[in-house]
């Protein structure tokens, strides 16, 4: 009977160890992220390393020691960063494999994933989630090559990527000129009119005004120990966009760091209207209630 329970627990304690997600590769995955988070990316150096954890992914892969829906999803983010069509068809594999182990992965990157796998074949992608600059495009964001009839925009949807009509705006947003552009040299009573001028002038802007990065831009300040100038941009972005969740949270979340707690409490509440969901307000309002 011993021998029997002893046998049991090995198969039980295997199976528990097998299905947890691998630690190694969750930091090469966030690793990959954060890489593509700073500005003014040295792509040299950068395309050493995504080859390095490329390497690294195919033999974790030979050792077996990718499984969860988790790991699937993170070797599939690695390899979609490849440059060649070997990495692009495993992303597309590695994808389905995550998608089909947990079905509650984010279904974006499986269509990224295969357009950008059909990009690497000169082939035109069908769900849209693929922009190219180079000198073809004049150093301008353009959408790559795209087969509208292969998929609908419910489809397009149901893999979180943007209808045919927001990928058109998506692309004139990623032209835009930063806020830092806009900004540059200018003192801080200056730069809420500029703002709010390059606001009103709406599709016609040169600049990128818009939520996260103004929303952005007060976070800079108050890295620099500039908190009432934060307030006033935090402020002016729920001005600008009065229908936007994020904005209310963000303001809160400063008034609240300066001891204003009845306006705090006003701007969580906000957020929540907006977005119910919005776990962080749901949290800060229980406490200051």
């Amino acid at each position: 009977m011993k021998n029997i329970y002893f046998t049991t627990l090995l198969f039980l304690l295997s199976n528990y160890i097998l299905a947890q997600n691998n630690s190694e590769l969750q930091q090469m995955y966030d690793d990959d992220q954060s890489a593509r988070m700073v500005k003014n990316i040295d792509w040299t150096i950068l395309s050493k390393k995504d080859k390095e954890r490329e390497k690294r992914v195919f033999e974790m892969i030979e050792a077996g020691e990718i499984t969860t829906g988790k790991d699937y999803y993170n070797s599939a983010m690695i390899f979609q960063h490849g440059n060649d069509t070997i990495a692009s068809k495993m992303a597309v594999e590695h994808m389905k494999k995550a998608i089909n182990l947990d079905s509650t992965i984010n279904k974006w990157l499986l269509a990224a994933a295969i357009d950008r796998d059909l990009m690497r074949r000169d082939k035109p992608q069908i769900y849209g989630t693929q922009y190219v600059k180079n000198d073809k495009t004049e150093g301008k964001w353009k959408l790559y090559t795209i087969d509208s009839s292969k998929i609908t925009d419910e489809e397009r949807k149901y893999y979180n990527v943007e209808t045919l009509e927001e990928q058109i705006e998506n692309e004139r947003k990623m032209n835009l000129l930063s806020l830092d552009e806009l900004i540059k040299d200018k003192s801080f009573k200056q730069i809420i009119p500029i703002i709010k001028s390059e606001h009103t002038k709406g599709i016609n802007s040169l600049y990128n005004v818009g939520e996260d990065e103004i929303n952005n831009f007060g976070y800079q300040l108050i890295s620099e120990n500039k908190n009432n100038e934060a307030l006033e941009i935090f402020k002016l972005n729920t001005q600008l966009y009065p229908q936007a969740w994020n904005t209310y949270d963000s303001y809160g979340e400063l008034l609240l760091k300066l001891n204003h707690k009845k306006e705090a409490h006003k701007n969580y509440k906000k957020s929540l209207q907006l977005n119910p969901k919005n776990d962080n307000a749901i949290r800060v309002l229980k406490d200051i209630e």
